[in-house]
């Protein structure tokens, strides 16, 4: 999972274009794309859809919900579950409670429809309110269901009444930083992955490679796609290259020839543990990509 493209619910066009995009992930939007009044047509739009792509695309099929605050969720879950999407995004998930809350009422649609005990995944959105952010730490100890932990400046900038979530010169500002951080720490302490938000400037292409090339950097592994353009450099910026593979692999097979060492010699460069952690990592991360 690298890439993640929003796709509104409520359009038959845009879903069925949006299957072109090459994403890894397409998130079925019922929330914030989605005006009030036409809830109930994207609930069908996308049911639809769900139904109509459940073998070909079933694996990249996300929906997202209603929060559990609006009191939509219920008929979110009552519409599209039974086209068994991939997984459910969370907005505005203010601990792992809420994830919890969503897993259980997961499980039952899950048992009303067929579907295997488990098999639906959960991406929560844990920046999106103050309260969220504070808890951002319960996460930490990640249901089974979660496929990974993500973040949302818009709308953190609404709960506490930022102005705006970045400086004159586009750097997010102390606040947003700190809710991208402990995004990054609570995908790591539970093992998922980490998707970094979205650039909502789509027309600035050097912006968003810059910003992708950032969170790659810092340790993301996904970033999340406001417009189809935006897919193409994400894939390509969270894709390792064949190069880093060869040295990961290198690092890898000097640790399992030594044995037990806590650092191996490469081209006369010192290696210790952390390195062979990362390799690691890395390799997995070509693997799922």
């Amino acid at each position: 999972m690298r890439s993640l493209l929003f796709v509104p619910g409520d359009s038959e066009r845009k879903l069925e274009k949006a299957l072109q995009a090459d994403a890894d992930v397409l998130i079925l939007d019922l929330e914030d794309s989605v005006a009030m009044s036409a809830k109930p047509k994207a609930r069908e739009v996308t049911a639809a859809f769900l139904r109509d792509h459940a073998k070909a695309d079933a694996m990249r099929l996300y929906v997202r919900v209603n929060d559990l605050g609006t009191g939509l969720t219920d008929d979110d879950l009552a519409a599209v579950m039974r086209g068994r999407p991939a997984g459910i995004m969370l907005p505005k998930a203010n601990s792992a409670d809420d994830v919890t809350l969503l897993a259980a009422r997961l499980r039952v649609h899950e048992a009303e429809h067929g579907i295997e005990d488990g098999a639906t995944r959960i991406l929560p959105l844990i920046t999106e309110t103050a309260a969220g952010l504070l808890a951002a730490a319960t996460h930490a100890n990640s249901n089974p269901r979660v496929s990974g932990l993500t973040w949302g400046a818009e709308d953190l900038s609404a709960a506490v009444g930022a102005r705006s979530a970045r400086d004159a010169s586009g750097t997010y500002t102390p606040l947003f930083q700190h809710a991208r951080t402990m995004t990054l720490l609570a995908a790591s302490a539970a093992g998922v992955a980490a998707v970094d938000t979205v650039y909502p400037d789509f027309r600035n292409e050097a912006g968003f490679r810059r910003q992708c090339e950032e969170a790659e950097r810092d340790g993301f592994s996904a970033k999340m796609a406001i417009h189809p353009a935006q897919v193409p450099i994400i894939n390509e910026v969270f894709t390792p290259s064949a190069e880093a593979l060869a040295q990961a692999r290198r690092v890898v097979e000097a640790f399992a020839a030594a044995g037990d060492a806590g650092v191996v010699a490469i081209d006369g460069k010192m290696y210790d543990r952390p390195h062979l952690r990362l390799a690691e990592r890395l390799l997995a991360r070509a693997k799922t990509g």
